[in-house]
């Protein structure tokens, strides 16, 4: 096994975790809180690291030049969006804000995604 098949099955690993805390965090949030030690009170400190760490992702996509990883990140980044625009909108908040950057994502996508079918490789 080459590093390079290494990283990529550790990335696979990664992405289960992923999935089975988001299905944790749907069944049951206050069991998954639990689970992951995470504190309802810190949630602002942690938007902080979040946020930061989405664009770190950016900029590693745009300094990719890859269309097909700008395409696949802003998918995910507009999938946060809408869904959070979705719960806030179901609890009756504000959620334009949240629309809005699932949109401007989804803006990026097409785009990226057009780049990629001008230059014969979609």
């Amino acid at each position: 096994m080459t590093l390079a098949s290494l990283a990529t099955a550790l990335a696979g690993i990664g992405a289960a975790v992923m999935a089975v805390l988001a299905l944790l965090f749907w069944r049951d949030p206050a069991q998954a809180m639990r689970l992951t030690t995470h504190r309802a009170e810190a949630l602002p400190q942690v938007m902080v690291d979040r946020y930061a760490a989405f664009g770190v992702l950016a900029v590693g996509a745009a300094l990719s030049g890859d269309p097909v990883v700008i395409a696949w990140l802003f998918s995910a980044f507009a999938l946060m969006g809408f869904a959070d625009a979705w719960i806030y909108a179901r609890a009756g908040y504000a959620f334009a804000k949240h629309l809005a950057a699932g949109v401007a994502a989804l803006v990026v996508v097409a785009v990226a995604l057009a780049g990629r079918a001008g230059e014969g490789n979609l």
